[in-house]
């Protein structure tokens, strides 16, 4: 299964091996045709100036001509068709993000970015305009395809991760699903913002962790049972402050 890497990486480098083909041939074709057709001594006058009222046939050039078009053509639809299979591809690789991935839920806001997975477990990366604290990196599975669904609180950012060739729009009210793939456990990438949204732009960013499966799998589950205990610390905290004041209005009621 290829990654967005590999896709845009086997694009560019077919591109460039092309385009430096047919750049060497044009080169050495005008060369070849600037030495045979060099002016001298012998050529006549006048020699290449069309005949009046005789339309240029080209002779046998003609044919070559045609067949340069021709194949030309067929070349450039040929790369056309096939590039737009792979962006398709990189678009939507048509796998279910419940199946054999993550889904990561990517909320962008001046000036940080939060994180919250399928399973209700949320990361926040706290970052102001003098300095950048990431309180808890994005952490991701290696070999995994992790599905991004990116959103904004308040004006226009850009979640992008440019070793993994991975951008997308983070809207006020709006999704922009993405996804990405990395490979090598242990690697740390940097999550930035491309969309110029204030005077903290360029100090938002994050770290984002690769790790293991069952790393990962074992964090997760760590991070989901501490927060399952803060929600009901707090939830307790409510109940005893309800009933604190519902013994103060007893109290009152009775004086």
């Amino acid at each position: 299964m290829q990654t967005r890497v590999d896709v845009f990486e086997e694009m560019f480098l077919l591109f460039l091996g092309l385009g430096t083909l047919v750049g060497i041939i044009v080169v050495l074709y005008t060369l070849y045709n600037a030495y045979k057709y060099r002016d001298s001594d012998d050529r006549e006058a006048g020699e290449d100036l069309p005949s009046v009222g005789e339309l240029p046939t080209g002779g046998v050039g003609g044919k070559k001509l045609f067949l340069s078009f021709g194949l030309s053509a067929i070349i450039v639809i040929s790369l056309v068709v096939w590039s737009y299979g792979m962006l398709l591809y990189v678009e939507d690789p048509g796998d279910n993000p419940g199946d054999d991935g993550i889904e990561v839920e990517v909320e962008g806001w001046a000036f940080d970015w939060d994180f919250y997975y399928n399973d209700g477990v949320d990361t926040e990366i706290d970052t102001t305009v003098q300095t950048t604290s990431v309180t808890e990196p994005m952490r991701v599975p290696a070999d995994t395809k992790v599905w991004v669904n990116v959103t904004s609180t308040d004006v226009w950012h850009t979640f992008g991760i440019s070793e993994l060739r991975v951008k997308a729009d983070a809207i006020p009210g709006e999704y922009d699903q993405t996804w990405f793939e990395a490979s090598e456990p242990g690697e740390e990438y940097t999550i930035e913002c491309f969309e110029l949204c204030g005077p903290g732009h360029s100090d938002m960013e994050a770290d984002m962790l690769v790790m293991e499966q069952d790393e990962f799998d074992d964090w997760l589950e760590e991070e989901a049972e501490e927060q399952a205990d803060d929600g009901d610390d707090e939830e307790e905290e409510e109940e005893t402050d309800e009933d604190d004041d519902n013994d103060d209005s007893n109290d009152g009621g009775d004086d």
